[in-house]
């Protein structure tokens, strides 16, 4: 569950969102990631970091070159996550829905009357 909470911190913030954007695409060097944003090394490296921490981003050293690559793996957990709570919501929608259904048939025949 620390995974999952890691991974949605993660996804809770729009430059980290950017940046798996930017990764879907293919393997990126940590420089040209930082570029697309305004904001100071540093402070795109503590994104970096959040993303690393989650799993959902891995980075190497090629050389002098830190590149960054995405793990869609890592999101699993959330799908997983986000479907369960999904058909939890559409059951309880549905016996709203025919709940609400009764409600009408019982006050149409009790007018009726």
């Amino acid at each position: 569950m620390a995974n999952l909470d890691r991974v949605f911190h993660s996804l809770a913030d729009g430059t980290r969102r950017a940046v798996i954007t930017q990764l879907a695409s293919g393997p990126a060097s940590v420089g040209n990631l930082a570029q697309r944003h305004r904001m100071a090394l540093p402070s795109f490296m503590k994104h970096l970091r959040v993303l690393e921490a989650s799993k959902i981003v891995v980075s190497r050293k090629k050389g002098r070159v830190r590149m960054c690559e995405l793990r869609l793996d890592a999101l699993a957990s959330a799908q997983t996550w986000i479907e369960k709570e999904r058909g939890m919501w559409t059951t309880r929608l549905n016996q709203l829905d025919a709940f609400v259904e009764t409600l009408a048939e019982r006050e149409k025949t009790d007018g009726n009357k």
